[in-house]
């Protein structure tokens, strides 16, 4: 199978499937993410995370969650497709990022490298310059609304306005935020209580 034809069953997975998670855990069983580029994906289960924010285990076990979520909110988005590969990407730079410091997992910066990697890996697959630049910059942007939600640093409602649109950002933060393991009643309130702030705020400033 070309490398295209892999491309295309993702694409499908992920626009068609109400559990893309199952569609891609198949296409990895199958061996189809064995050779690069698609490697990389598979590559995220040796990736752990902080057990503290991610009871779910490996990046790749996030990820199977978050783009579950992004299936269920994809009607919400303006571009389903852009949308649904960005779930699928948004923590590719934790591939290159992660470290651990002072006895924690840390992946600081893997949105930045995730820009860069995701459109990369996009560029070799698909000659949409288009729609690889704004699933990349989706990317780029998906850790904006916690940044704005812990008042840190690295919030650049500037250049974020410019690149994405916050909704989309939002939608996407939300599956991130929803995609990890025992979430209650409680905290998916509280998460969506978050994002909504964060909508309110960008809309004003807009």
């Amino acid at each position: 199978m070309t490398y295209k034809a892999i491309y295309k069953e993702i694409d499908e997975i992920l626009l068609k499937m109400d559990k893309p998670s199952e569609g891609i855990k198949r296409l990895i069983k199958e061996g189809k993410f064995d050779k690069q580029p698609f490697d990389i994906i598979k590559k995220l289960d040796n990736i752990d995370q902080n057990i503290k924010y991610h009871p779910e285990g490996s990046v790749l076990n996030h990820i199977l969650l978050v783009i579950d979520e992004a299936s269920k909110n994809k009607e919400y988005s303006s571009d389903k497709r852009v949308f649904m590969w960005a779930a699928l990407l948004h923590d590719i730079g934790k591939l290159t990022t992660t470290r651990i410091r002072k006895n924690r997992i840390t992946s600081y910066n893997h949105d930045v490298e995730g820009k860069k990697i995701a459109l990369e890996f996009l560029n070799q697959l698909s000659d949409d310059k288009i729609f690889n630049k704004k699933v990349s910059d989706l990317v780029k942007y998906h850790m904006q609304p916690l940044f704005f939600d812990k008042n840190l640093p690295f919030f650049d409602l500037k250049n974020m306005l410019k690149e994405v649109d916050f909704k989309e950002v939002a939608n996407l933060s939300l599956c991130d935020r929803l995609g990890r393991g025992n979430m209650t009643k409680e905290d998916i309130k509280n998460e969506k209580e978050r994002i909504e702030r964060f909508v309110s705020y960008c809309t004003d400033v807009k």
